[in-house]
């Protein structure tokens, strides 16, 4: 019986030494390219070069190497096939039982700073992604292995019994046509990028992070993927330093409270957030007022919430925070102490945000039977146009703007009362705007005096506007639109409250 052979080209030379060593000692000869090559012969490992097997060089500066027969013949030939095994002796082709090939590292070339599209384009992987599909397609005689995680499973195998099992083989394979897909999907999704096209079939790329304990509730299993996109105000650029598992609800409320606290970089921010609604927002000169005005904006709701902070945490706003029952913490950094005594509750999970941030280029959501994409949410107000006789004061505007940095992060129809830097009523998800604003008017209670008011959409009628200026509010925020428009603008006159017309809605659903 001839020697078993092992063909080695990797990019990521992570662990290979090792793994090339353990398939010598399991029976391998083993061939391989370029610098690979190099790297084996360097170790004082014997390695036969791919162009000795083919009698044909490398050829168009590395481009050309392993595309030839002598290479996917002894890849792809079915050794229980008579026909197969009298070609393969016909053509001198001897069997390749291993593959080891990881890619070119295209998806980590895109993302570098400056990056040539001349760069991008050489380090498309040609021949690594044909010699894994071939080797994937033969799992039943090839072993193919595109991940350095899975080397020491296969070794232990062909330590323990001289080969590599058909159900190990199978799954290595498996994953061979994912990572082959995802390469792809990265490759198509740069093109689509740089020349701005919208593809007619989509292809995503995302790798598994955990396997969560169960999804919304418990009797539904859920998985949580995350996106090879370079994106750096989420949480897996993120680092958790204590507590349990994320939950999927949790991982749904942390992303959704990152994307308010994006909206405040440059200022000191505290976001209090339950079931994808914020619950408390606010502005402070230093992180503990911060997070006293945002836990002071609604006491109840932040119970079993997750709280956001744009800053360090210190031991004064650290007891504060552990006094109460809250999911999880996310800042930009823990002073020691605040660190040590947040620590103490074992099941709070703590994480360490980057700092600055970015929104997402585009969201994603799921319907029945398809995908919706759309652009992020980054706008706030197209234009800020005085509609009444009553213009707002410059404080009135900073909380204006405030209220619609908030309000564009609650379900709809949402309203936000505000003042100071701080939310005072929020009403989310109601099927009518004068639910919304009565709930967010009632939570604000006496407080709502001199407040403003902001709305995601404009005011079909001007009922609303009404129950508003009832309450005292002094200035709104809408965006406008509205056939009648006029009879709000008339009531705001009448009640001498300022009012603008933002002209940009911010509907979330």
């Amino acid at each position: 019986m001839s020697k078993k052979r092992a063909l080695l080209s990797v990019s990521d030379k992570t662990g290979l030494l090792d793994f090339a060593k353990g398939l010598v000692a399991a029976g391998y000869e083993l061939i391989s390219t370029g610098g690979t090559a190099t790297f084996l012969k360097d170790a004082g490992l014997e390695v036969l070069d791919v162009a000795s097997v083919t009698g044909f060089p490398e050829i168009l500066e590395g481009r050309v190497k392993t595309l030839h027969p002598a290479i996917h013949g002894g890849l792809l030939a079915k050794r229980d096939s008579d026909l197969h095994r009298e070609q393969v002796s016909q053509n001198q082709i001897d069997y390749i039982d291993l593959v080891c090939v990881n890619l070119y590292p295209f998806e980590e070339t895109v993302k570098k700073a400056g990056v040539t599209e001349a760069e991008v384009i050489e380090n498309i992987d040609i021949g690594g992604p044909s010699m894994l599909r071939s080797a994937a397609k033969n799992h039943q005689d090839v072993t193919v292995v595109c991940d350095v995680a899975d080397y020491p499973a296969v070794l232990a195998e062909l330590a323990e019994t001289g080969q590599v099992s058909a159900a190990t083989r199978r799954r290595l394979a498996i994953k061979v046509y994912h990572r082959t897909a995802a390469y792809d999907a990265a490759i198509a999704r740069y093109f689509d990028q740089v020349d701005h096209l919208v593809p007619d079939i989509l292809t995503l790329s995302y790798k598994l992070e955990d396997s969560l304990r169960y999804g919304e509730n418990p009797h539904q299993k859920a998985w949580h993927y995350v996106s090879d996109q370079a994106e750096s105000y989420t949480l897996q650029s993120a680092t958790q330093l204590h507590g349990k598992q994320m939950s999927y609800n949790n991982l749904q409320d942390a992303s959704a409270a990152l994307d308010i606290l994006n909206e405040f970089q440059g200022q000191t921010a505290c976001v209090v957030l339950k079931h994808m609604n914020p619950c408390g927002v606010a502005l402070g000169a230093s992180v503990k007022e911060a997070f006293d005005k945002a836990y002071e904006a609604d006491p109840v709701s932040i119970f079993g919430g997750i709280v956001a902070i744009n800053g360090v945490v210190d031991l004064a706003t650290a007891e504060r925070l552990h006094a109460i029952f809250l999911e999880i913490i996310l800042a930009e950094g823990y002073e020691a102490e605040a660190l040590d005594l947040l620590k103490k509750k074992k099941n709070l999970r703590l994480y360490q945000i980057p700092q600055g941030g970015n929104l997402a280029q585009a969201q994603i959501k799921s319907v029945r039977g398809g995908l919706l994409i759309q652009d992020a949410n980054q706008a706030l107000a197209e234009d800020w146009r005085q509609v009444t006789h009553l213009a707002p004061s410059e404080d009135q505007k900073a909380d204006l703007e405030f209220g619609l940095k908030i309000v564009k992060h609650v379900k709809s129809n949402a309203i936000v009362v505000a003042k100071n830097g701080q939310t005072l009523g929020i009403g989310a998800g109601q099927m009518n705007r004068v639910g919304a604003a009565k709930l967010a008017l009632e939570q604000a209670g006496d407080k709502a005096k001199g407040a403003v008011l902001a709305s995601d959409a404009f005011f079909p009628m001007p009922d609303s506007l009404e129950i508003a200026a009832d309450y005292g509010i002094s200035a709104v925020v809408q965006p406008g639109g509205s056939i009648k428009d006029q009879a709000s603008i008339d009531v705001a006159n009448e009640k001498g409250v300022a009012m603008v017309f933002s002209t940009t809605r911010h509907f979330k659903h």
